[in-house]
């Protein structure tokens, strides 16, 4: 039952990952066989360039990678079945944390929602730039993810320095 909870934690949330990228990428790729000007090929720069930053590094690299994989290794050594069989949600902090981290996970999980709802909106090229931006910053928080997963099973006895904001009565 740990290792169950630990490998559907990290495994679901990287099918996940994989099937944004896989919606979105043909969009980006659809760029290849459309004219663009040098304005299209700056914001297409700018936002590879921001969103493997901000989202890539800030958002998954430093936030969401390293806590998924502490959520997990926390369900492996705590398992509850209701826990195991909703894994991936545990790991994202939607069940079973801290109010601050549902109200955060949620919230975040609104936003990127409303986000999706207005770049469908836009024409192309606009969508495929947006959605090349959001591609790379997806796959670099699916490389992060794989990152500390491979700390963790190299070193499993290291603390991870990350909270795993579960409810206060757990600790």
């Amino acid at each position: 039952m740990k290792t169950l909870g630990f490998a559907w934690g990290i495994g679901g949330i990287l099918l996940l990952l994989l099937f944004a990228v896989v919606r979105l990428g043909p969009m980006a790729l659809e760029l290849a066989a459309l004219e663009l000007g040098q304005m299209h090929w700056f914001a297409l720069a700018l936002s590879i360039l921001y969103m493997a930053y901000a989202e890539g590094y800030k958002g998954f690299h430093l936030g969401f990678a390293p806590r998924v994989v502490a959520r997990a290794s926390y369900l492996s050594a705590n398992p509850r079945p209701l826990h195991i069989l909703l894994a991936p949600a545990f790991c994202m902090g939607y069940i079973y944390a801290t109010p601050r981290r549902k109200l955060l996970s949620f919230g975040l999980t609104g936003m990127i929602v409303c986000f999706v709802l207005l770049v469908r909106l836009l024409p192309q090229p606009w969508r495929g730039i947006v959605d090349a931006g959001v591609v790379t910053g997806l796959v670099l928080g699916m490389a992060s993810i794989l990152y500390f997963l491979v700390q963790r099973l190299r070193s499993p006895g290291v603390a991870m320095n990350v909270s795993v904001d579960v409810p206060e009565e757990a600790l």
